[in-house]
């Protein structure tokens, strides 16, 4: 029986980086973003490539549910990569309850520098982090797992120390091919890839933080301070 994983982030939280060091294993598939074209229909979000989501995966989310927790898979293990941002409010929950989760943050100061950088606006709804916290609670007591949360910058100082620590936590053996990959884009990889993908793509592993020496807009900082305690509250969890 395959081993279904689900990755709860929100965007710019290296999520596409651990989607490929996981999909490196010779003994797991990938899923990326399977609900992103529900929540653009449902919501209408202008987000960059639109149309072109929307046609490139069910929107569905009953369908899209179903075939993620009883859908065939091929692999020992299924690696989901969601955004906490599309999961809205008031879906059905239930097909989470046996499948593995793991949720992954990432200081939300660097959040907003990032999403704004990369879509130019950035609102506390389209980063995921307050959802993010939510899920956390819903889906702990749906599963009845202890569910391990994961905190970016730890993962980029030392790879080699927390991806064996995630492997344990979600009771599957680790591999050391997590820790590189081929750089270039995957057949995986959602349409979505050619706009929020460039970097990942150049990467062969998880790149050591960078210094922050970025400044946020008065904007940004009210972003970061409606979201900063929700992300307080996860961090205190990290492995």
């Amino acid at each position: 029986m395959t081993i279904r994983i689900a990755m709860w982030s929100g965007p710019r939280n290296i999520s596409t980086a651990m989607m490929r060091s996981w999909e490196n294993r010779a003994d797991c598939e990938v899923v990326d973003e399977p609900f992103y074209a529900f929540y653009l229909s449902q919501t209408q979000s202008p987000h960059p490539l639109f149309d072109e989501v929307i046609a490139s995966q069910s929107k569905e989310y009953d369908e899209v549910s179903k075939q993620l927790s009883e859908g065939h898979c091929t692999a020992e293990i299924q690696y989901q990569k969601h955004m906490t941002h599309h999961m809205l409010d008031g879906i059905d929950l239930a097909w989470t309850k046996d499948i593995r989760h793991c949720f992954l943050i990432r200081d939300p100061r660097e959040v907003v520098n990032s999403y704004t950088n990369s879509r130019g606006v950035c609102t506390a709804k389209d980063i995921g982090i307050i959802r993010q916290a939510e899920l956390y609670d819903e889906i702990s007591q749906i599963s009845g797992q202890t569910i391990p949360v994961v905190d970016s910058s730890r993962v980029l100082g030392s790879p080699a120390t927390l991806i064996p620590k995630i492997c344990e936590a979600l009771n599957v053996p680790y591999s050391m091919n997590m820790l590189k990959w081929p750089e270039g884009p995957r057949e995986s990889d959602g349409i979505w890839a050619k706009h929020w993908y460039h970097s990942v793509e150049k990467s062969t592993g998880f790149a050591f933080p960078k210094p922050t020496n970025f400044e946020l807009t008065s904007e940004q900082n009210l972003v970061v301070e409606e979201v900063m305690p929700h992300y307080r509250k996860m961090q205190k969890m990290a492995l």
